[in-house]
Order: structure tokens, then C-alpha cells, then sequence
């Protein structure tokens, strides 16, 4: 039977097509797998465990962790037995974990480590209903998660009955938003919810049974949580990378068939790929930039003629086979969301054999929208695709996206005044983001309908498409566009340190720290000339007029950056409050 809560995944791919390695993570350098049925079993002592200790229906169990086999092995123990789980960034502050265990009445804490044991201690220290801590790893003086065992065995007939007990429309998880500003919202997903997204999902999957998935992205994020029950369906083995920093070393040890990303890890890897290119010399540097300039023209859309096609086939024999290998040699494809991805990317990438799946969609929506598909026809470089199928989509007279179908999630917790305001009595979710249509059927994301602002001339700019496009220069790192009631927009920019030092030393300029280098004339005329050349592609409303160089990176830890790696544009504002009042004063 078609699994129609999210716990069946397990029964489903035992049935259809088990697996030795449905998971897999490394310890102490060796990968070790769980066998389908090892997955369902464990899942099954914990459910049994957590009853006996007086878990039930509704209750909330928090897990914080990195990506591990124990993180799905909890959530699904605990949706069997009609609880809900509260999965949180181990990154965000005890402040925010102490607001959400309060707020969603947590029970259970599941921690990874030490040190996310320390903070749950203290972010839960005098809350009445936290009855337990368990860790993950062996942590002195804390609870073992292994611990949980019943002092019966597992009664497969009456776990059985209360996961029967279990509807599709019931809550299965609360996912808190970090948001830009404000306090965390408890966003309400229900079995259906999310199963809706990966039924419609799974004909688009350009893998199967006989494939592997590299999983990076937090599994407390919907993106990379649905995907990971997506694979579950699919029969796709599930492969957890280490860390960001060792994913270059798993992709050649896993060899995945696809992986889900953000757009800001691409650009990473494409960073590396250019320095590379540019430190070689004679024939082979210049049969690098050759390949790369055919790349960039590429197109999904076209057919640019048997000239370009024969080019491209020796580029990918000479070069582009070279990156499909520093990604495994297996790359079916990339699904990238989280943000908008630069089209110079999507389209090198494609012309390398390397398909790039952009899509879009919210916690709110379970969360796919609209997705590229793997088929050229249907995928479009600059938008986030067509319409994922049983979803509804319409552009509201202002630009707004709506959205309406089985994915929009029950409402925010507790915040039913927050719920009224995003979803409308005819049921449409409002997105909060401005876009269009492509071809009639390709949507593509223009801005953000609250981060748009008008200049004291009453022209209106949408800051998103002028930051994309200055984030392709390579100097730049991080840039946000301001000038709400001003004469003209400026740009905050944090360069790309190790780029500038390259361009440093190419110039002959002495390079030292950051803070030096911002203010060193050379480097502020560099900047200048990169902005004009990019004014070139905007409206003379629209255009840079002035800039702020900083010394260092917007990062989650320095509070600028939300979990999901968005700007924190209020804070980044307030911090720059006197650089900016001296720009617009001049």
C-alpha cells in the first residue's frame, strides 16, 4: 500500500525494495549502515520505550543534532506514536532554545554532543515539563539515548494498534522559523502535508532504488528533511557527510547519484574550480577559460547549433569531465533552493553534464512550490521551474506568489492572529515573495515583497536582483543594498578576502589584514570599477551610487545571518548606522 503517514516510508521500502545501507554515517573513520529493517527496528524499541515512559499523542520531543542515522531513528519513534517532533538548529542560542522548549511544551530533549548538551541544560534549567536530556554520543554524566529501552519487549501487536491510532491529517512536526526579525514561529506540518510534496515529487526523481544521496544540508530544516523521506520512497540510500568541510572527501568516497544544496556551496565549489583554473599555465589555462566561456553561454532553452555542440563535446572530454569527477563521477543531479542561484552557475554547470535542479518553497509549504525538472525541456536557467504537480499557484496584483493545495501547513503554533495574516480565507498561502511567470509555465522569483523599498524619489527597487548580481563578481562576498527614503541605493559588501588577495598580489599591492586592505585606495578604486560595470545592467534609478566595505563576514554566530543563511537586514543596518548616516551626509 502507498505509504500515507510519514512512519509507512519504513514498512514501504521494506516491502518494495530493502536496503542494506538505507543510512549511513562514518565513525571513527569507517562507514557504518543500517539495513532497512535495522531502521525500522530501532525505531520501533524507542517508540516502545518512549511509551512505557508516558510519550503519547501530541507530545513534543526536541531533537538537536548534525545529520546522523540517530536523527531519523527519533523522529520516526516518535511520529509512531502520534508525537510531535521540534527538530532546532544546534546552532541558534540558548535563548532561542529555551523560548521554543517553552513554547512548544517540550518533554524530551535528544542532544548530538557535549556541548549541545551543556546548552540544552542550561536553556532548559526551571522548565517543569523538560523530564529528560538524552545525548546522542557518550557524554559524562548525561542520559545515553540507548538507554530508552522498555522493561518488556517490544508488543508489536499494540505498537501496531497506536500507529493505527495515527491519522494523515495529525501534526507530525513543529518546525520553528528563525525568521529576520521577531520571535521563532512554530510552523504546524502535518503527515499530509508532507507526504503531498514527496508523492508529487517522486516521478520527478532522476534516481532510484540503485542510487546513493550525500545529505549535508540540516536535517531540521524541511529542504534537506524532505528529501531525506523523499529517498525513503525512492529507495535512495542516504549517506551523511561528515561535515561541510569533508563533503569534498565524501563525494569521492560515496560517489552520489544527486545531493541538495544551497546555492552558496555551489559557488564555493566553483570559486575552487576557477582558482584552479586560473593558476595553470599555457595550453591547458587556456583550453580551461575556452571550456569555461562555452559554458556560460549554455542554454536549456536553445539549440545553439552543431558548432557550439561539437566545441562543447571536447570541452566536456578535455575539462568538464575533470569536475564531474571532483563530485564522485556519478552526479544524476543537484537540487538547489534555499535561495536565488546565479544563472552564470546553473548554466556553466549544465554545459559540464552536471544538472542543476532549482526549485523554491517554504517551511510554511512542505516546503516544495516549484522545481526544474532533469528533462531540459522542462527546466529553465533563472527560474525556479514549473509548477510541482496538485499545487496551486497565482500572482497577486501587487507581484505577490500565492500558493494553495495539500502542502500549506496547518498554521503557526499556537498563533492564530499570525496564520490569519499569511493565510486568507480562501485558503491562498502568501509567499511573501514577488515573481512572474516565464513562458507561461517557468516561475521565476523577483524580490521579496518586504524587502523591497522605495527611494526619496518615489522609485521603488528590489534589492534581491541587485545583490545576486553583484555576488557574481568574484571579489565580493556578501553584499546587501540599501537606501529605503534615500536619494539613491548604495551596497554594504563584504569582499571575498581570499579573491582580493590574488588580485593583491597580481597588482603587486602588499597585502595584510582585512581591516587594512578596505581602506587602501587601490582596492576602493577595484571596487568602484566592479560596481560600475555592474550599474550596466540596471535602470539609473537603480544604480549603485556609493559603497561600504567591511572587514568581516556576515555569519549565524555574529547574529547577521538566520539559520538559513538569509540577512538579518535590521541588525546589519543598526551595526552600519554611523558608515551609513556618513554616505547619505555626503
Amino acid at each position: 500500500m502507498e505509504p500515507t503517514r510519514l512512519f509507512d516510508l519504513l514498512s514501504y521500502q521494506q516491502a518494495k525494495f530493502p536496503k542494506k545501507d538505507a543510512l549511513a554515517n562514518k565513525v571513527n573513520n569507517n562507514w557504518v549502515t543500517y539495513s532497512t529493517a535495522e531502521y525500522q527496528e530501532k525505531a520501533d524499541t524507542l517508540s516502545w520505550g518512549l511509551l512505557q515512559m508516558g510519550i503519547g499523542k501530541d507530545d513534543k520531543i526536541a531533537i538537536i543534532s548534525h545529520n546522523r542515522p540517530e536523527w531519523n531513528i527519533v523522529d520516526m519513534a516518535t511520529q509512531q506514536l502520534g508525537a510531535i517532533s521540534v527538530p532546532m538548529y544546534p546552532t541558534i542560542t540558548e535563548q532561542d532554545f529555551r523560548f521554543i522548549f517553552t513554547d512548544a511544551e517540550v518533554k524530551i530533549i535528544f542532544v548530538g554532543d557535549k556541548d549541545l548538551y551543556m546548552k540544552a541544560i542550561n536553556a532548559s534549567k526551571d522548565l517543569p515539563l523538560v523530564q529528560e536530556i538524552y545525548t546522542f554520543n557518550e557524554v559524562e554524566g548525561a542520559k545515553n539515548w540507548q538507554e530508552i529501552k522498555a522493561s518488556v519487549p517490544v508488543n508489536v501487536a499494540e505498537l501496531n494498534r497506536i500507529k493505527a491510532a495515527v491519522s494523515d491529517q495529525d501534526v507530525v512536526t513543529l518546525i520553528y522559523t528563525s525568521g529576520t526579525t521577531g520571535s521563532p514561529k512554530g510552523v504546524m506540518l502535518t503527515h499530509h502535508n508532507i507526504m503531498s510534496n514527496i508523492k508529487a515529487s517522486t516521478p520527478l526523481m532522476p534516481v532510484n532504488h540503485t542510487h546513493r544521496a550525500l545529505s549535508f544540508l540540516p536535517l531540521c530544516h524541511i529542504y534537506e528533511r524532505m528529501l531525506n523521506y523523499l529517498y525513503l520512497h525512492c529507495g535512495v540510500s542516504i549517506y551523511y557527510a561528515e561535515s561541510l568541510e569533508t563533503i569534498s572527501d565524501n563525494l569521492k568516497e560515496i560517489k552520489p547519484h544527486i545531493f541538495v544544496t544551497v546555492p552558496r556551496l555551489l559557488e564555493k565549489v566553483y570559486d575552487k574550480i576557477y582558482a584552479k583554473g586560473a593558476d595553470l599555465t599555457g595550453i591547458k589555462k587556456a583550453l580551461f577559460f575556452w571550456a569555461l566561456k562555452l559554458g556560460l553561454r549554455y542554454d536549456t532553452s536553445q539549440d545553439q547549433g552543431w558548432w557550439y555542440n561539437l566545441q562543447l563535446k571536447y570541452a566536456n572530454k578535455l575539462i568538464f569531465s575533470k569536475w564531474r569527477e571532483a563530485l564522485g563521477g556519478n552526479i544524476r543531479a543537484i537540487v538547489s533552493g534555499g535561495a536565488a542561484l546565479q544563472p552564470r552557475l546553473g548554466r556553466v554547470f549544465w554545459a559540464a553534464q552536471i544538472k542543476i535542479l532549482e526549485g523554491y518553497g517554504l517551511t510554511e509549504t512542505s516546503p516544495v512550490i516549484c522545481v526544474n525538472r532533469a528533462e531540459a525541456i522542462d527546466n529553465r536557467i533563472s527560474t525556479v521551474g514549473p509548477v510541482l504537480p496538485g499545487v496551486e499557484v497565482k500572482i497577486a496584483e501587487d507581484g505577490e506568489i500565492l500558493t494553495k493545495g495539500p502542502h500549506v501547513m496547518k498554521g503557526y503554533y499556537k498563533r492564530p492572529d499570525l496564520t490569519a495574516e499569511v493565510i486568507d480565507s480562501d485558503g491562498w498561502f502568501h509567499t511573501g515573495d514577488i515573481g512572474e511567470f516565464v513562458e507561461g509555465k517557468f516561475l521565476k522569483i523577483t524580490d521579496r515583497k518586504k524587502e523591497m523599498f522605495k527611494t526619496s524619489g518615489g522609485k521603488y527597487i528590489s534589492p534581491q536582483q541587485i545583490e545576486n548580481k553583484l555576488k557574481e563578481c568574484r571579489v565580493i562576498e556578501q553584499a546587501m543594498v540599501i537606501g529605503d527614503g534615500q536619494k539613491f541605493p548604495a551596497a554594504i559588501i563584504v569582499p571575498s578576502f581570499a579573491d582580493l588577495k590574488s588580485w593583491c598580489e597580481i597588482k603587486n599591492i602588499p597585502y595584510t589584514t582585512p581591516e587594512a586592505m578596505i581602506m587602501k585606495p587601490e582596492v576602493i578604486e577595484k571596487f568602484n570599477y566592479e560596481i560600475d560595470d555592474i550599474n550596466e545592467n540596471f535602470a539609473q534609478f537603480e544604480k549603485i551610487k556609493k559603497i561600504i566595505l567591511l572587514p568581516s563576514p556576515w555569519t549565524v554566530d555574529s547574529g547577521e545571518m538566520t539559520p538559513k543563511l538569509s540577512l538579518k537586514r535590521r541588525v546589519i543596518l543598526e551595526r552600519n548606522k554611523i558608515a551609513i548616516e556618513k554616505i547619505y551626509a555626503a
